[in-house]
């Protein structure tokens, strides 16, 4: 038997629908890729080399065999960091190279186009068991199925917080690999290995992970709180820390699309397409890359409509 779920369905099981809470995320960033546009910084000193948390909000629009949204690299130095997308999973990376020590990468595929998808990585190497030093939580939930887990050794030092030049949409050094995407609530926590509840929350309602206000958190020396809710100043750091700057990133790229009003947009995944396409822009434009032609073609949105009535911009 074949079952196609209804819109309720899909809501309830990823966070594809616009949930009205008592915290409201006003906006996030978006980053395209052509563009190379990213985001770095690189902190005085060293914070917590052992322990720390990351927390993201992502909405991906194009999906590529690897991306990184946030990272270190220079050139073969070790240690180095980074974190993202490998054929559609999650990679975490503390070393060079898949099978190195400090890799980890997860089995389940994320290929989501029209949902955010809340990531948090909570590294503490000072635990005496190997899988509680690096935990990886999706929509509240903690991942324990791996293709590849060789976590750090125990006191590894750590670059996520450390004095070294470090990016957003990307790793630090690279122009390959961009981020594609709507980036919302992303939170550094440095010297704290939080459980993603710091972050967000199950909805009573509707049992959707939902966004939590993060204000009253205790960032530590390198963390940070990007809110994206200054236009002018996209990087601020509204913890009151080292702000990021940004590159090919202007006011333009700050969004009204979060994981409390998400939006409809081009639904990019080959699958529903009939053509060639490219989606700049967050996947609110429309290129058609073949050349043309008399034969039909077309693209879908990600929302699905099936009964009520709605109202739509093009």
């Amino acid at each position: 038997i074949w079952l196609k779920p209804n819109m309720e369905t899909l809501q309830r099981t990823a966070n594809s629908g616009s949930v009205s809470t008592g915290y409201d995320v006003d906006n996030s960033c978006k980053f395209e890729p052509d563009n190379s546009e990213s985001m770095s910084r690189t902190p005085s000193g060293n914070g917590n080399l052992k322990t720390c948390t990351l927390s993201v909000w992502l909405k991906i629009t194009e999906l590529k065999n690897g991306f990184y949204f946030t990272g270190d690299y220079s050139g073969d130095a070790d240690p180095w960091f980074i974190l993202g997308f490998l054929s559609n999973q999650i990679y975490f990376s503390t070393t060079a190279g898949v099978s190195s020590n400090g890799a980890i990468q997860t089995n389940r595929l994320f290929r989501d186009t029209s949902a955010y998808y809340h990531i948090v990585v909570a590294c503490d190497t000072t635990q005496g068991t190997a899988a509680n030093r690096v935990k990886i939580y999706v929509n509240g939930v903690q991942e324990t199925s791996f293709g590849t887990a060789n976590y750090p050794d125990q006191n590894d030092d750590l670059d996520i917080m450390a004095a070294k030049a470090q990016g957003i949409g990307g790793y630090n050094d690279g122009t390959d690999y961009r981020y594609a995407g709507y980036m919302s609530e992303f939170v550094g926590i440095d010297g704290q290995q939080l459980a993603p509840t710091s972050f967000g929350e199950f909805d009573d309602d509707t049992g959707i992970w939902i966004p939590k206000d993060v204000s009253d958190l205790t960032f530590g020396t390198n963390g940070f709180y990007l809110d994206f809710e200054d236009a002018s100043n996209l990087g601020n750091d509204a913890s009151g820390g080292t702000d990021f700057s940004e590159t090919n990133i202007a006011a333009v790229d700050q969004a009204t699309d979060t994981p409390t009003n998400n939006f409809a947009t081009i639904n990019t995944l080959p699958l529903y397409n009939q053509g060639t396409f490219s989606f700049p822009n967050g996947a609110t434009e429309i290129k058609r890359s073949d050349g043309g032609g008399d034969g039909f073609t077309c693209v879908f949105s990600t929302i699905a409509v099936n009964k009520g009535k709605w109202y739509a911009e093009m």
